[in-house]
């Protein structure tokens, strides 16, 4: 991959047949901002790009949505105060949906169009939605406060279905007290079962998604702790470690069972970083400055790096 030449500066790398999950664009970034402004007092957390060039950004704050064109840096407001946090975000491009964990106990799916909320779904004793994947046949949420998995099974053209499912996770699953604990959520590169990050133990694990069997991924006696979004890009399945600032890639296995971590990256404009999205050449890591307190006037950013 050509690398813009102007971030390498800002950046110390560390070393250490199925499609992929995150957008396949084909820029070189060139020319394109480095940085991405988002509105005074937005609490942004997740990120999500499809096949075009644009990033949406859900608000801790008020559930707000922010479209931004990764070409220009210019932004406007997709959709409005939800009722509910907007957390981990993806993006089914070809059905110009937004799928969105809505913090407490609530999935939405938007319009990219237009911003109008499609559907809502209540999920039964949920804790804290905190991230999204979209797979084959269903999108699954991740729940970071109780030891479950929502599922929203999509019909043969990828009708929404009338409510969620509620999957418990089993297996070597063990959910930490007064922690978080599911946090990041993709798919194995052979499409077949879920990777789901455990922030608190610095673990991976390897999901049935038929049964919710749980069973840790063998890094090799390595971990990502603090692990919060993921990204997966073939095999390389890229980890944000939001206390240590930095992202981790880690090459995993085709079955998702193990993986060896790689390499890692941080940056200097990296301020409490909780998750990220790729396009082209770049990675783009959301800055959620949980170390700063929030004010209407806090300002926040997203950053570009190269994907390494």
């Amino acid at each position: 991959m050509r690398v813009v030449a102007g971030l390498l500066a800002a950046v110390a790398v560390v070393g250490g047949g199925v499609p992929a999950e995150g957008s396949a664009g084909s820029d070189t970034g060139r020319g394109w901002p480095e940085v991405l402004g988002l509105p005074d007092g937005f609490r942004p957390e997740g990120v999500a790009i499809g096949d075009e060039a644009v990033a949406y950004f859900g608000s801790l704050a008020d559930g707000r949505i922010q479209r931004v064109d990764l070409r220009t840096g210019r932004g406007r407001e997709l959709s409005g105060p939800a009722g509910t946090p907007s957390v981990g975000l993806k993006v089914d491009s070809g059905r110009h949906r937004l799928f969105v964990a809505g913090g407490s106990g609530e999935i939405r799916v938007v319009d990219t169009r237009d911003g109008k909320v499609l559907a809502r779904y209540a999920v039964a004793n949920g804790g804290f939605l905190n991230d999204v994947v979209i797979a084959k046949d269903a999108v699954w949420v991740t729940d970071s406060f109780q030891a479950q998995l929502y599922k929203l099974p999509l019909g043969r053209g990828g009708e929404l279905p009338a409510a969620a499912v509620t999957v418990p996770l089993a297996g070597e699953w063990q959910n930490t007290p007064n922690s978080f604990n599911a946090n990041g959520i993709a798919t194995t590169p052979d499409g077949r079962a879920l990777i789901v990050g455990h922030t608190s133990s610095g673990k991976l694990f390897r999901v049935d998604p038929a049964t919710g069997v749980a069973k840790a991924v063998d890094l090799g006696g390595g971990s990502v702790v603090g692990n919060d979004g993921l990204l997966r890009l073939g095999r390389d399945l890229y980890v944000v470690e939001n206390g240590s600032n930095r992202i981790a890639k880690v090459g995993l296995a085709a079955d998702g069972s193990a993986g060896v971590v790689e390499r890692r990256l941080t940056d200097h404009r990296f301020d409490v970083a909780t998750t990220v999205a790729a396009y082209g050449s770049r990675l783009y890591a959301v800055n959620a400055r949980f170390s700063t307190p929030p004010t209407p006037t806090t300002t926040y950013t997203a950053v570009a790096v190269p994907r390494f």
